[in-house]
């Protein structure tokens, strides 16, 4: 829409265009609101059109159709099982549970109502199998492919897959699609299908200018972006909030700089703020990022629109900011890939670790975790390993034969070349682990002593060291074609070796807005914020800082969206019954 064109008023205005901007603005506009999203990006969808698309949604429709049901309380009791005695606080506990409660009908909610269709998640395991009340699949929802076609003109204002996350301009869901292509050169209808894939992406490309057919996290915004559109919202990009309007205590409405310079919006109902939390926002990594004293030694694969912009905007209208969370963000290890223009690109490593013949090693060589296991506790691991002050890395070492089969971070596997990622400096090769160990700065002595060791059992399908491959949610990340008892396991012994070289990083931010079990944003004295939301990252994770599943970002600014929406007007949902 055209500058001029924002109008003066509106019952809810919605700052930021992800996943949980857009499920509050979808929402408000079915139960009749009107609403208005302002974007600060130049294109919608924020990081949540970069993520896989899975959300956490416990007892969701699609498993209950296949016949996974289950009552709350093993879901509560892996909860607690993993968050801890924060799980039940005063001040958290009415949350969890709201989310927990309406996630079913949220999922319904859509199906019926919206474009955004799903695809089960029933073989997707919990992070944590050990943990009692974890299951081996059915808590899970991934956003169906979506055909951005149907989008028409407005196709251009949706942010396209992340450069170095895809594959020529196409995004590549996890599970099935993924599998196809690792499976390409191998297998008949793997090659015919990515064949397919390609064939259909070169043509969307040259008829529309980019890709159509979206997966993962690209399908979710986009299914959003269109249900926004059909319901009458109205969508402005380029649009930075500035300030919050307030009338007495209670929040009236926004100033936005637009390209046409300040505007005043009135928010009759409320304004939600869904911009992204502050993983961009160098003051505050440095400030609660142990590892990051400057705040530049900490490196997210979130997109670069995230500074902070609505959590300092809440705190200037009273809200609280909660930083009282075991981890502060959503932990990943990354590398960083050079660019031609620009700094270095953070690429999340999420998939390669589980495969078999992959290790990871500190600076002494030695290993410091189950490689096998979830991101988050892989970064845990690696910040625990290290001294106050002292510069956190690691590296990914694998042989020739695990490259060419799965590739290595943003290394493609064959038969695409290596070539540009050994030349930038990406990737470090060498004939022998002694030589390779002198090219990444590692102690050589430690690394050979480590290498033997892993391979002595690595040959039998065994970790004696850290039980790799002993769980669910390891099992899948690996191999299930890998000839070998343990999908997860295989000796590093074909020369030529490689190495990458990981940092810290995340997918995102957790400290935020205190907020109720509404959405409302909270002050220092506990008390709800009149006419404010906050949504997504820039509200404090229900989570409290742990990493229970995949999806437990996505999952909650699903819910939230929906929940927020019908309190701002003035319709709160009521607790369903809890079983």
């Amino acid at each position: 829409m055209p500058p001029d064109a924002l109008p003066a008023a509106c019952d809810v205005l919605v700052a930021g265009s992800g996943a949980a901007g857009l499920s509050a603005a979808v929402s408000a506009a079915h139960l009749g609101l009107s609403v208005v999203v302002v974007e600060k990006a130049a294109q919608f969808g924020g990081t949540s059109a970069w993520s896989g698309g899975w959300m956490w949604l416990p007892r969701n429709p699609l498993a209950c159709a296949a016949g996974i049901n289950e009552t709350l309380e093993p879901v509560r009791e892996y909860l607690r099982s993993v968050i801890g005695p924060a799980a039940d606080s005063a001040a958290n506990a009415a949350a969890l549970e709201a989310y927990l409660a309406h996630a079913p009908a949220v999922c319904e909610f859509h199906l019926q109502h919206t474009a955004l269709r799903f695809i089960d998640g029933n073989t997707i395991p919990d992070f944590h199998g050990a943990a009692p009340g974890a299951r081996t699949g059915g808590r899970s929802l991934c956003a169906a492919p979506f055909d951005a076609r149907v989008l028409g003109p407005q196709l251009h204002r949706l942010l396209p897959p992340r450069d170095i996350l895809s594959f020529l301009g196409m995004g590549i869901a996890g599970g099935a699609d993924l599998r196809h292509f690792l499976r390409a050169t191998r297998h008949a209808g793997s090659f015919a299908y990515v064949l397919r894939r390609l064939a259909r992406h070169a043509i969307d490309s040259v008829r529309h200018g980019r890709g159509t057919q979206l997966m993962g996290g690209s399908a979710l915004v986009a299914a959003l972006l269109k249900s926004a559109l059909d319901k009458g919202v109205q969508l402005f990009e380029q649009h930075a909030l500035c300030e919050l309007l307030r009338e007495g205590e209670r929040v009236v409405g926004v100033r936005v700089n637009t390209p046409a310079g300040p505007r005043t919006v009135h928010a009759r109902c409320g304004v939600v703020l869904a911009c992204g939390g502050f993983a961009h926002d160098t003051g505050r990594k440095a400030a609660l990022f142990a590892h990051a004293p400057t705040g530049l030694e900490h490196h997210s694969a979130a997109v670069l629109t995230n500074t902070g912009d609505g959590q300092r905007l809440a705190q200037q209208a009273g809200a609280a900011f909660d930083a009282a969370l075991q981890d502060a963000a959503a932990w990943a290890p990354v590398s960083l890939v050079p660019q031609r223009h620009g700094q270095a690109a953070a690429f999340p490593h999420l998939v390669e670790r589980g495969k078999p013949g992959l290790m990871a090693v500190d600076a002494r060589g030695q290993r410091f975790v189950n490689e096998s296991g979830d991101y988050h506790g892989f970064m845990r691991a690696l910040l625990a390993r290290h001294k106050p002050g002292e510069p956190v890395a690691a590296w990914l070492l694998c042989d020739h034969r695990f490259i060419r089969r799965y590739g290595l971070g943003h290394v493609k596997p064959w038969p695409l070349p290596l070539w540009p990622a050994l030349r930038s400096g990406y990737l470090l090769r060498a004939g022998s682990p002694a030589a390779l160990a002198t090219l990444c700065g590692i102690n050589v002595a430690g690394l050979q002593a480590t290498l033997a060791r892993f391979n002595e059992h690595a040959v039998h399908g065994l970790d004696p060291e850290f039980g790799r491959g002993a769980q669910p949610y390891e099992r899948m990340q690996g191999d299930a074609e890998h000839r070998s008892p343990n999908p997860c396991v295989a000796p590093i012994v074909n020369a030529p070796f490689y190495a990458v070289k990981v940092l810290p990083g995340s997918l995102g931010t957790f400290a935020g807005i205190a907020a109720d079990e509404h959405g409302r944003a909270l002050g220092a004295n506990g008390q709800a914020i009149a006419g404010l939301y906050a949504l997504g990252n820039d509200r404090a994770s229900i989570m409290r800082g742990h990493y229970p599943s995949g999806g437990i970002t996505l999952g909650p600014a699903l819910v939230f969206g929906h929940i927020v929406a019908h309190h701002a007007a003035g319709r709160p949902l009521a607790m369903p019954s809890s079983e």
